[in-house]
């Protein structure tokens, strides 16, 4: 009688939690948050521990109270709590919460990784012609020349080249430059991709010649079997999540049961871990076979003809090799200690390897770029759009951009720039040369990290927002001769220091509005609110 009794109060609890298929899931999701959720989010759900996977009938379900709980945050919920944390006057509009990451990372805007920059649809709203509660009248209109003297990996030129506006970026580092340029640039696609061809068949004939491949395909089926025996996907995740298993003393155990498995294969096919030398960023962080691999397409990438199609090449290598440091997939972006064994990775719940190939990121890269590029040609005007190198505190506009676009030089002494959109390095945060070093040392760019605005070497102390300010003011002044009657200046900050009405007051302007926008929290493990403002600066 127990044991019926028991049954009839599961039957109950199920019958009150609606089992849903992997597409009903996202259906019903997608009502429910009022953003689109795709079969594909869900599976991730269950593949990350996220939702339980269930079995009914040979069918995959998933529970919508599972669901309900893991989107609890959403529907109105997060907009409460960032506000009751920062304040009442944030614009949710600014969120973008809507969009997906495909969204504002749309096209072009990701042909290379950078840390410290804006998405998109938030340049485009104050860009473009629309007026609403927040933003009551336009301030850049189709025709006129927009500035960015931080142009960082060339978001602003971006955006304004499809709104129909000129655009002028400045940035301390060739390499953002280079970055920046790159995705304005138009580009012979058949040329691009004959070269690709060339240069892929070139690195598969020199791996062919090598043992690697060999290598990789047995330390990959090894580590199939390891981790389908004691990290079963998607179970053991979910145990982690709900905290059935102490993930590091269970991953540490593991890790050691697998390195006799690791040095064997080493061993029998005569793996070189580690280079000779220490000396530079490509000494240490990559394994002696990618080295090598990276050498061979960087020797191929120098007898390109084509400058375009040359630069574009070389954005794709950079890229591929920033993908293949010898990290930990969860240290990519902040870089611990060189990895060269298998190790327990956090991010994916299972045993991982440092890569030993270039080749499958080649080839991913290089096809994610040309669509990327082809998609941009479709949305972009005929509108002038160059980044120089130089630093923004005293370059003379006129005469730099007259050595690379004389045309455009001409126009804007002509037309004037009728603002700025831009987001200035923070104060102490990032070293905006140093998250490249690799692409430093591969193509040999000068580095001018001493002319930094707010490195994160130069601390946060009092000196350093003291020069942060009268940089950030110098810029400002510098600029300002270059641009027309009634400008616009748009400055994206945190001024948790409250720099910013200084900075104005140095500069000769003033601040006539500030637009507070969240910014949600790309990562489960920082719940804290954190938003940023939109100082609108105007000549006093």
């Amino acid at each position: 009688m127990k044991c019926e009794k028991l049954q009839k109060i599961k039957i109950e609890i199920m019958s009150a939690d609606k089992l849903l298929t992997i597409k009903e899931a996202g259906e019903w999701a997608t009502r429910h948050i009022g953003k689109n959720v795709t079969s594909s989010n869900i599976s991730y759900l269950i593949q990350y521990g996220r939702i339980k996977k269930l079995d009914e009938n040979g069918s995959t379900k998933v529970s919508q109270n599972d669901l309900l709980q893991y989107y609890k945050f959403y529907n109105g919920s997060r907009e409460i709590n960032y506000k009751e944390q920062i304040g009442n006057d944030l614009n949710w509009a600014l969120s973008f919460e809507q969009y997906k990451e495909a969204e504002t990372t749309k096209h072009v805007h990701r042909l290379h990784p950078y840390k410290g920059k804006f998405i998109p649809q938030l340049v485009e709203y104050f860009l473009d012609d629309h007026t609403d509660h927040f933003k009551k009248e336009t301030y850049f209109n189709a025709g006129e020349i927009v500035f960015d003297p931080f142009s960082g990996s060339g978001t602003t030129m971006v955006q304004a080249c499809e709104l129909g506006i000129h655009a002028l970026g400045i940035d301390i580092s060739a390499f953002n430059s280079l970055i920046g340029n790159c995705k304005v640039m138009q580009y012979d696609i058949a040329d691009l991709q004959g070269e690709i061809y060339r240069i892929t068949n070139v690195l598969t004939a020199f791996i062919n010649n090598t043992n690697i491949a060999q290598f990789e395909s047995e330390l990959t089926q090894e580590l199939y079997e390891f981790n389908n025996r004691y990290f079963p996907v998607p179970d053991y995740k979910y145990k982690l999540r709900n905290k059935q298993i102490n993930e590091e003393q269970y991953s540490r155990e593991k890790e050691e049961l697998f390195v006799p498995i690791y040095k064997r294969l080493v061993k029998k096919y005569d793996i070189k871990l580690i280079q000779n030398k220490n000396e530079t960023f490509l000494d240490k962080w990559f394994l002696q076979h990618i080295r090598n691999e990276i050498e061979c397409v960087f020797a191929e990438v120098k007898k390109i003809k084509e400058v375009n199609t040359k630069k574009i090449i070389s954005i794709i290598l950079s890229r591929t090799i920033r993908s293949c440091r010898a990290t930990t997939h969860a240290d990519l972006a902040t870089l611990l200690e060189p990895v060269t064994s298998t190790y327990y990775c956090a991010k994916h719940g299972k045993m991982c390897k440092p890569l030993f190939s270039i080749l499958k990121w080649w080839k991913t890269y290089s096809k994610d770029t040309v669509d990327r590029i082809c998609q941009f040609d479709r949305l972009r005007t005929n509108t002038f759009h160059v980044c120089l190198t130089g630093d923004s505190r005293n370059i003379d506009i006129f005469e730099q951009l007259k050595k690379v676009h004389p045309h455009f030089s001409g126009f804007i002494k002509k037309q004037k720039i009728q603002g700025i959109f831009s987001s200035p390095p923070y104060v102490g945060l990032i070293d905006y040369h140093e998250q490249h070093a690799y692409a430093y040392d591969l193509f040999g760019f000068e580095r001018n990290d001493k002319l930094e605005i707010g490195s994160m070497f130069k601390g946060q102390g009092r000196e350093a927002k003291q020069n942060y300010i009268q940089g950030i003011a110098d810029v400002l002044n510098n600029c300002k001769k270059y641009f027309s009657d009634n400008y616009n200046v748009f400055l994206v900050a945190n001024d948790k220091y409250n720099m910013y009405p200084i900075i104005a007051e140095k500069s000769n302007m003033k601040i006539v509005n500030q637009f507070h926008r969240p910014v949600l929290n790309r990562s489960e493990k920082d719940t804290t609110a954190y938003s940023e403002t939109i100082f609108h600066l105007k000549e006093k």
